[in-house]
């Protein structure tokens, strides 16, 4: 038993590590991009720790694969302290309560928590309402989402995944079967299948930010900014252009006529336009005297390293994941399987990197941390260049110091299903090392000895685990039962990732066409407030 506590004392408290690296993450993430002027304690505490518990549930999955890679030796063979069945079930029940505690806290947090707090602030922009009438108004329509939730759960719960075993029972057997069913398997199909809807929205947001971010955020490194002395200039001759135009059409009305409509439609238009052309003269001011500006000269071959490092590991990402998706679709057993694949034929380049990173276990859990932040970081950027959208609405932009409470609520909850969703996008990335990390297991064959006449030699040969290994010679990670168990989802999942792929090509070539972007990107806009622009200033 002492190497049973070993073994879990190394896995978990990397893990511990990790989790304190995360709230730190997280803490500074979400007040860099937090309004000053509208940030509330409640609304910071909520999109911290909504993103806090996605990175920690993506944590686990390392874990995971580390403790059923070392129930095993390299020959093949259990180790002595796992070759208890019971053993081993503990300590897969371990990892299993981790999921289960997390998962919980996810649904927690999409279908009560986030809706709560979002509709609280989204009464309180409404004049004349008292607090108790906020609170009230929240709880009205989170109870929307909380019946969707119980919905998702009973259909996982009572959904069949294998036929009745007696083809000639009543309907009341069928419906005891399917009870006992549910007890046995301690409420996991259950919520599999609402983790899985909800990975399954994940995934649309994964195609249509993270695509788009993995190239716009690398090329937006290598390309780099305009020159703020140079976007100056060319914004003083603009704003001296306007002001000209507002001046011949103000002396049209000297005399005392009236202009006409056509000429307040433009004066109202050349106005407005002088104010935003203002507030980006203050903005390039203040960009021009800002110490990050001349640092961020300073890192410019840095920044164009740091690009290429990123476009040429999202170009692995898309060849690795092509290579799985065309591995499943030669040697799969179809879609009535979800694509489950058995065993690896084509050689993937991230798994092999996996596999061999994985004896030693920081190693495996950096790099698989990397991926994961890796896939916020891109997934941001997607989400900032593009802002939040509903279909062709566009409901809130996602800009440094000025994101109001509920964007940065929905921020939060994209966030949560984007790394949800990267569970299974690694899973596609390193099947093999996801479902059994680095185990073996030893094969018997029999062969006639030379030199013999008669009598056969049994000797045995390790192999790596696949589907078609014992049941009992290898163990599957918890991840993989929770995100597989559906087959229906992982079908979903599999020409998604075509999807991705498409997407990511067309994002890197809309990505290259575009220029250089402005020192002050997204800083100024049209239907900014002078308000909004004040904050920003101080």
């Amino acid at each position: 038993m002492a190497a049973v506590f070993a073994e879990n004392a190394v896995g978990w408290s990397i893990f511990t590590f990790v989790l304190l690296v995360i709230l730190a993450f997280c803490w500074v993430y979400i007040r860099k991009f937090q309004s000053r002027q509208e940030s509330e304690v409640f609304s910071t505490i909520t999109a911290i720790c909504a993103l806090a518990v996605a990175l920690i549930t993506s944590a686990l999955l390392p874990v995971d694969i580390f403790l059923v890679s070392f129930m095993k030796n390299p020959n093949g063979t259990y180790k002595d302290w796992a070759v208890d069945n019971v053993t081993r079930a503990q300590v897969e029940d371990i990892v299993l309560h981790g999921y289960y505690t997390m998962y919980s806290i996810i649904l927690l947090c999409v279908f009560l928590w986030i809706p709560f707090v979002y509709f609280y602030y989204e009464e309180r922009d409404d004049d004349g309402v008292n607090r108790c009438s906020q609170v009230r108004n929240a709880l009205k329509y989170t109870v929307g989402f909380v019946f969707v939730c119980a919905v998702l759960l009973l259909i996982g719960a009572f959904v069949p995944l294998e036929p009745t075993s007696n083809q000639n029972s009543t309907q009341w057997d069928k419906v005891q079967e399917m009870f006992e069913e549910l007890g046995s398997g301690h409420g996991l199909p259950a919520l599999s299948f609402t983790i899985s809807s909800l990975t399954l929205i994940g995934m649309l947001a994964v195609i249509t930010y993270t695509a788009y971010g993995m190239s716009v955020l690398p090329l937006n490194l290598i390309k780099g900014t305009r020159s703020v002395v140079y976007e100056r200039l060319e914004n003083s001759e603009d704003t001296e252009d306007v002001e000209h135009q507002i001046e011949k059409l103000k002396a049209k009305c000297i005399d005392g006529r009236p202009l006409s409509s056509r000429d307040r439609h433009s004066l109202q238009e050349l106005e407005g336009r002088l104010q935003v052309l203002q507030r980006r003269g203050r903005h390039l001011e203040i960009a021009e005297r800002n110490c990050c500006t001349k640092v961020g000269r300073a890192l410019r071959p840095f920044k164009i390293i740091l690009g290429i490092f990123f476009i040429l590991v999202a170009l692995l990402f898309n060849v690795a994941l092509f290579i799985s998706n065309l591995d499943k679709a030669l040697h799969s057993a179809g879609i009535s399987s979800g694509f489950m694949i058995f065993g690896t034929n084509l050689t993937n380049p991230l798994n092999e990197l996996l596999l061999t990173l994985q004896p030693v276990f920081p190693l495996d859990y950096i790099l698989i941390t990397i991926i994961t932040m890796y896939f916020v970081l891109t997934s941001m950027a997607g989400i900032r260049n593009m802002g939040i959208w509903f279909f062709w609405i566009r409901l809130y932009k996602i800009r440094a110091k000025r994101t109001r409470p509920q964007a940065l609520l929905f921020l939060c909850m994209i966030l949560l299903l984007i790394v949800l969703h990267s569970s299974y996008m690694i899973y596609s990335l390193a099947p093999q090392y996801v479902m059994y990390g680095s185990q073996k297991y030893l094969v018997q064959s029999q062969m006639s000895p030379e030199g013999l006449s008669s009598g056969n030699s049994t000797f045995g040969t390790t192999k790596n685990c696949d589907a078609d290994a014992p049941e009992d010679e290898c163990t599957v990670t918890r991840s993989y039962l929770f995100l597989h168990k559906f087959w229906f989802f992982s079908t979903i999942y599999y020409f998604g990732n075509w999807v991705f792929i498409g997407v990511f090509l067309i994002g890197l070539g809309v990505s290259c066409c575009r220029g250089k972007k402005s020192v002050i990107e997204g800083e100024v806009e049209a239907d900014d407030s002078d308000v909004s622009d004040d904050e920003y200033v101080h």
